[in-house]
């Protein structure tokens, strides 16, 4: 099972018309958020997505977008810098959301 960070926050998001179904972002994810169906990439587990941006980066067709360094990778490593819960402050108004 792949970590959570916080849930339904992450700026992880895919455009299904887009996608060739290569499989690269199978191949780059380090927590297996993707896998191909029916000749396209699908989102398997959103909630698992650290937001280190590997899959938008080597997508070929630009359908995956990330807010890489944004979200909830930084306030977990936040929290854990400070000594505090860990929080990317997605109150709907800041850049993560």
């Amino acid at each position: 099972m792949a970590l959570r960070y916080l849930k339904n926050v992450v700026t992880l998001g895919l455009d299904a018309g887009k996608c060739n179904g290569c499989g690269i972002c199978l191949s780059v994810c380090p927590h297996a958020v993707f896998t191909v169906q029916a000749g396209k990439a699908c989102l398997v587990d959103r909630d698992a997505c650290m937001e280190c941006g590997a899959c938008a980066c080597n997508c070929p067709r630009s359908a995956i977008t990330v807010r890489a360094g944004v979200g909830c990778a930084a306030g977990i490593l936040a929290g854990l810098r400070n000594g505090t819960e860990p929080n990317c402050d997605c109150s709907g108004d800041s850049p993560c959301c």
